[in-house]
């Protein structure tokens, strides 16, 4: 199992119900088409096909060579907002990937990534097969899908093992240079889209300068939020490396997708270990996440009380 060292209470579990291992993902997509519906006339059972497809394609794929016990699976939501469609069966909008995983020995779930993808075009007729071929890019919708679902492996294993999501970061970006030498959306796959596009996310997670961030995913929840119930102030000693490290690598490359997605998923979360912490030790806190993540300083300020 993937995650032996971590849970392995599950292995008992899994033992006594006779092996029964599933795919790796409880993907959760829900399909919102209001904006389309305002627009012209929208068949609700081809909305309904899509929706299905895409739960089926990112839950039924084998997507590694590990196995996982049903309490494993790795938890996703995917919410897309279709908010235009040119002509029949090509859509375009935007989509929000949230990955989580449990803490353990404790009921809380804590999200591991959040990403917003701006660029989230494809072509979908009802009962027309789509294909998918990681090594030669077939189509867009599948290739889109595919892409999020190697990136919450990376998340995932990263937070279990150092650098364990590695082998899919590798596979995240051979689906980026398929799909931006062929897709006609070169927008959320090339080098000269947005920012925050597909390209610069597995260029961030492929590049040597965010390698002590990845590293620091361990620390933060292997080492930091999973002993949480047993030692905080451990917790806390982590989740302040980490902010450090942070701040090293925003040094170096300012205002990334990678991290600037790590303070979306996690200000609440940084706020309500830290709020723990000594006074001195607040204000250091304080001072690293304002710098890291000025939107919410009037979250953080409460920590410089």
């Amino acid at each position: 199992m993937k995650k032996i060292g971590v849970w392995l209470f599950l292995l008992v579990t899994c033992t006594i119900s006779g092996h029964s291992f599933a795919q790796e993902f409880q993907f959760s997509v829900n399909l919102n088409y209001e904006q389309l519906v305002a627009q012209q006339k929208t068949d609700p059972q081809s909305m309904a096909q899509l929706q299905t497809y895409m739960n089926d394609f990112l839950n039924n794929t084998r997507w590694t060579n590990d196995e996982f016990g049903k309490e494993e699976k790795i938890k996703c939501k995917l919410n897309v907002n279709l908010t235009r469609s040119l002509n029949q069966g090509n859509y375009e909008g935007n989509a929000q990937l949230v990955v989580s995983r449990p803490v353990y020995n404790s009921n809380y779930e804590t999200v591991l990534f959040t990403y917003v993808d701006k660029n989230f075009t494809f072509t979908y007729l009802p009962n027309t097969p789509l294909y998918f071929n990681e090594n030669n890019y077939t189509e867009e919708l599948p290739y889109i899908l595919a892409f999020y679902a190697n990136i919450a492996l990376i998340f995932d294993y990263d937070s279990f093992s150092k650098l364990g999501g590695s082998p899919y970061v590798q596979k995240a970006f051979n689906l980026v240079n398929q799909a931006r030498n062929s897709s006609p959306n070169k927008r959320g796959w090339d080098s000269n889209g947005d920012s925050r596009n597909r390209y610069w996310l597995v260029e961030n997670l492929m590049s040597q300068q965010f390698t002590p961030f990845r590293e620091g995913m361990y620390k933060y929840y292997r080492l930091g939020l999973d002993v949480a119930t047993q030692n905080p102030a451990e917790t806390r000693a982590k989740v302040m490396e980490v902010l450090n490290t942070a701040k090293e690598v925003n040094q170096l490359r300012p205002a990334s997708v990678v991290i600037n997605s790590f303070f979306d998923s996690k200000s609440d979360e940084l706020y309500r270990i830290l709020i723990e912490a000594q006074p001195e030790d607040r204000a250091k806190a304080y001072t690293l996440l304002v710098g890291l993540d000025p939107t919410k300083t009037q979250l953080y300020q409460r920590l410089s009380l």
